[in-house]
């Protein structure tokens, strides 16, 4: 951190907020507000007078509150820049009747209570999201005692406990009593690989816990070799470089490796100890350890950080960390160009893994920005101005804000190019058919509906699948030679969202008994959210068929991801039993219908 701070090339924005983000890959416009510090960094020397000056004792965040800081502080103790910073919530004032007291103390004059947050405006080439991880808060898991047992603490707290540099300056000690604890348990999977994510916790595994408790067990027993610790899990994880030796060395100096989580911790009053009661699922009987102290090794949750998910139009996983634009060729890229993933922000990772990737992140933003052009996606939506009416629609629908229009002065709609990636959401929601898609037109999909049921069009099933899950899913249902119809005829497009509703009506038009729009799970689109507005006009479009008179589930919608080739081959199979309870005469009775609507829209 130092290096970033003193080098030439960098400028650190510390205790910043970014407000706005606008333009696209290689000219990006980013509004940052810079917040108040209300202590000048450049003549601050951190000699601490402020400090033992100030009246106003808070717990410290960054120790776990087992210590205490001042109204005016530094927030960790490597901080750059090595300032200090004023919380002016918990700030007295500076008028005298209040305090003014760091004021008084500081020689320099640094401070200064009359400072302005400073709005900047800058332009950049790309941008890299860093924005880390949170860990989960096991204060719901009401079984283990957190908040309820001072000696029940969290693995993050037991690192600050055990730091030289944290509270108690490396002396090992239990917050009841301040004794030095010799029977330690750590329980694994605290907010971690739940059946269900919720508020007991998610239920993907957090990735470092089990190697976190691996290394702080081999640290207790090289300072105290004396110490008895005992580990809860459900599985040991240990699957990187160096890991397994790791584990096994830590079983060599006594750790005790027990397969079970406890069912409950209680407290013995008289002492402070814990005893926990657990299932030994390898020795197949029920346990009582009496402890001195339990570590909860917690795991990490994304970072609730709305702002930067709006304003970079990212997209998220259902566990909520962001999406890459894909897990194999661009595993740092998000889907909005020119943007980069670095860190947690993307998945749980150890401290190696985010290195790489920020030095991915770092080598693909420098190709963008040593790029004299950028080549762009051929398919990019097009917009003909004469028949564009200024609504405005397609601009509300497209995931990357790539199209820019002013309804009120009835400017027609312009594609920023550069920004488009070709999803074709835009096209398919535009009533007045103003927006065609590069190689992906209204006239070249219609001709693959009617050469795909030019012949007994009653034996077909039609399918629309999204390029990167669901006719992927179908290809490896092919390439896996699963068993499903053969009388599937896809049409491919880049997305879901492109699937207008003309294509569904031209379908059951030229005779087709089922039609299957089919995409990305939601949270998987590689379009942001552009399956939501699938989502809707499918809705749409079931009521309009029942307005008609046309069985609505004659018309189906699947999320099918890439791995699932399993479930298209067994949704094939539903959908064709689907296709043989659709009568001839249901069948002709559609066409006549669709036939009269299109004649009385004719005239």
């Amino acid at each position: 951190m130092m290096d970033v701070g003193r080098h030439p090339r960098i400028e650190l924005m510390t205790y910043s907020k970014v407000e706005a983000v606008s333009g696209y890959v290689g000219n990006f416009k980013v509004r940052i507000r810079r917040k108040a510090r209300y202590v000048d960094e450049r003549e601050c020397t951190a000699c601490g007078e402020c400090v033992s000056a100030c009246p106003v004792v808070r717990p410290d965040e960054y120790q776990m509150g087992f210590s205490s800081r001042r109204a005016i502080y530094i927030p960790f103790p490597q901080a750059i820049p090595s300032a200090y910073i004023i919380n002016m919530e918990e700030c007295l004032g500076y008028t005298p009747i209040a305090c003014g007291k760091c004021l008084e103390a500081c020689d320099k004059k640094c401070i200064d209570f009359d400072m302005q947050d400073q709005v900047v405006d800058i332009e950049v080439g790309a941008i890299v999201v860093a924005t880390g991880l949170d860990v989960y808060d096991p204060a719901p898991l009401d079984e283990y005692g957190y908040t309820r047992y001072e000696n029940v603490i969290t693995s993050l707290e037991f690192e600050r406990l055990i730091c030289a540099g944290g509270p108690t300056e490396g002396h090992f000690i239990r917050p009841s009593d301040g004794a030095r604890p010799r029977r330690i348990g750590f329980i694994q999977c605290v907010g971690s690989r739940c059946a269900s994510s919720g508020e007991r916790g998610q239920s993907y595994c957090s990735n470092v816990c089990c190697m976190n408790t691996v290394k702080d067990s081999l640290l207790l027993k090289d300072h105290y070799p004396d110490t008895e610790i005992t580990v809860f899990y459900l599985d040991i994880r240990a699957f990187g470089k160096g890991f397994e030796d790791l584990y096994r060395r830590s079983k060599e100096v006594g750790v005790r490796y027990v397969r079970g989580l406890p069912g409950e911790v209680v407290e013995d009053p008289a002492t402070g100890n814990l005893i926990l009661t657990v299932e030994n699922t390898t020795a197949r009987r029920l346990e009582r350890h009496e402890l001195d102290l339990v570590v909860l090794s917690v795991g990490l949750i994304p970072r609730e950080d709305r702002t930067i998910k709006r304003l970079l139009a990212l997209s998220t996983t259902s566990d909520g960390f962001y999406l890459e634009s894909h897990p194999k060729l661009k595993p740092v890229d998000a889907p909005t160009r020119g943007v980069f993933f670095a860190g947690c922000a993307e998945a749980p990772k150890d401290i190696k893994e985010s290195v790489t990737q920020a030095s991915a992140a770092a080598a693909r933003a420098q190709i963008v920005l040593n790029a004299d052009r950028i080549r762009v996606e051929a398919i990019t939506a097009v917009v003909d101005e004469a028949k564009c009416t200024a609504c405005g629609l397609c601009a509300r629908v497209c995931p990357y804000g790539a199209i820019t229009v002013d309804p009120k002065a009835k400017v027609p709609a312009s594609v920023v190019e550069a920004a488009c990636a070709g999803c074709g959401t835009c096209a398919a929601e535009c009533r007045f058919g103003a927006i065609a898609m590069r190689h992906f037109t209204d006239q070249q999909i219609f001709a693959q509906i009617e050469e795909a049921l030019a012949e007994e069009p009653q034996e077909k099933i039609l399918v629309f699948a999204c390029n990167w899950c669901s006719y992927a899913g179908a290809d490896l249902a092919g390439v896996s030679r699963l068993q499903y119809p053969p009388n599937a005829r896809v049409v491919r497009t880049m997305c879901s969202g492109r699937v207008d509703e003309d294509f569904v009506l031209r379908a059951f038009e030229l005779g087709a008994p089922i039609v299957l729009v089919s995409g990305c799970h939601f949270g998987d689109c590689h379009y942001i959210d552009a399956n939501h507005w699938t989502q809707r006009r499918m809705d749409r479009m079931w009521n309009r068929l029942e307005r008609l008179g046309i069985r609505p589930e004659r018309l189906q919608l699947e999320w099918i991801s890439a791995a699932e080739g399993q479930k298209f081959a067994g949704v094939m199979r539903e959908l064709e039993e689907m296709r043989k309870k659709v009568t001839r005469e249901e069948i002709e009775f559609t066409r006549r219908v669709l036939a009269e609507r299109k004649g009385e829209e004719g005239n």
